[in-house]
């Protein structure tokens, strides 16, 4: 096995042995649609530059339900099985020769995807588009839900004394909202519209208020998330329904709630509904960013939108957004505390009921693993 626990040959299985002292390192294996099993992962060696640390808190993703559900996220498609999970916070065990910025007992957020350096797109700094990436949890790379991991030192970002370990796993979802503000050129003079208020709805709702984004306003289908989003900051609140045929409506209720033009659309869900609200809603000359993979492939009303200069823009991850997530969680610019609302043990009866209790929505928001 590779670094980023990348198969490399064998299958995973079978008890850790590293420099030859035997341990034992459980994680939870995805195996089939709505089945995962905690059984033995074999680590890689600890090589010069990587650490090896024990996870102590990892969060579930809507990528990680997507995978559970149906074996599958968009095109990355599991063919075997594989460890769920990337969003993850732990204390490094052991550090590599050339690692110098850790020590064991350090606290530290991973950030979850390898890139090659190689390619032009890693040197242009565009990493996240690595065609090359090993990304934890994405196939066929192994995700962190996990005893330990071997990651490379200089993804793992020691934590501010005041950041708790769950808030460093919180790092990745936040790093989403965070990466799209920037994509999008969010400032103090930019309001802004979060089409859904899920996880990463709220953590773009979270981004944009620490960019001080003017003014602020939810739409969703769900009287309860859109409750979490007023309580987050949100300037106003719209409810809205999944039937396209009141579009024009709804665009009216929410240029009323905005009072003013929407310069940034964020598309958190990703439905031709929440994509066409966005593209109707945004002024002209302004930006709808997709954030959201709702649907694997959309039908939308770009001439519209294409004749008010409307920039249609996407997100692919994120890039150099751990310093200032950390940062921001530091300094109480963002709280990501209220965002999780569950937390289970690392059991097999606890990680079945986390991912069903995930699956399930209702009043799920952030569903964290504590091992």
């Amino acid at each position: 096995m590779g670094k980023g626990g990348k198969t490399d040959g064998g299958d995973g299985f079978g008890d850790a042995s590293r420099d030859g002292v035997e341990q034992e390192n459980m994680a939870a294996w995805l195996l089939g649609v709505n089945t995962l099993k905690i059984q033995p992962f074999k680590l890689p060696n600890l090589g010069p530059g990587d650490v090896l640390v024990r996870l102590k808190a990892v969060g579930i993703c809507g990528s990680d339900v997507h995978h559970f559900k149906n074996m599958r996220c968009a095109d990355f498609v599991v063919k075997e099985p594989m460890v769920i999970g990337h969003e993850c916070a732990g204390i490094v065990e052991e550090v590599g020769s050339e690692v110098k910025h850790l020590v064991p007992g350090d606290r530290v957020a991973l950030e979850p995807g390898i890139n090659c350096k190689r390619c032009e797109l890693c040197k242009q700094g565009r990493y996240n588009l690595c065609p090359e990436m090993k990304f934890f949890g994405s196939p066929p790379t192994h995700g962190c839900l996990a005893n330990q991991v071997v990651h490379p030192g200089d993804l793992c970002f020691k934590l501010p004394n005041n950041v708790s370990l769950e808030e460093g796993a919180m790092c990745e979802p936040l790093s989403v909202g965070v990466h799209a503000c920037r994509r999008a050129n969010v400032c103090p003079e930019t309001n802004v519209l979060v089409m859904g208020a899920g996880p990463i709805g709220l953590v773009t709702l979270l981004a944009a208020r620490a960019f001080e984004a003017s003014r602020i306003v939810v739409a969703d289908v769900n009287d309860h998330r859109l409750s979490v989003a007023k309580a987050l900051g949100a300037h106003e609140i719209v409810k809205v329904s999944t039937n396209i045929e009141e579009v024009a409506e709804e665009v009216a209720k929410i240029k009323e709630a905005m009072g003013t033009r929407v310069d940034v659309s964020f598309d958190c869900a990703g439905f031709n509904k929440t994509m066409a609200t966005a593209l109707s809603a945004t002024g002209s000359g302004g930006k709808v960013c997709l954030v959201g993979m709702g649907q694997r492939e959309l039908t939308l009303p770009l001439t519209p939108a294409t004749a008010r200069e409307v920039d249609v823009i996407g997100i692919f991850r994120y890039k150099n957004t751990w310093p200032l997530c950390l940062e921001l969680l530091r300094s109480g610019k963002v709280d990501v505390k209220p965002l999780i609302t569950h937390r289970f043990g690392f059991s097999q009866k606890e990680v079945e009921k986390a991912f069903e209790t995930s699956a399930g929505g209702a009043n799920a928001i952030k569903v964290m693993f504590n091992l």
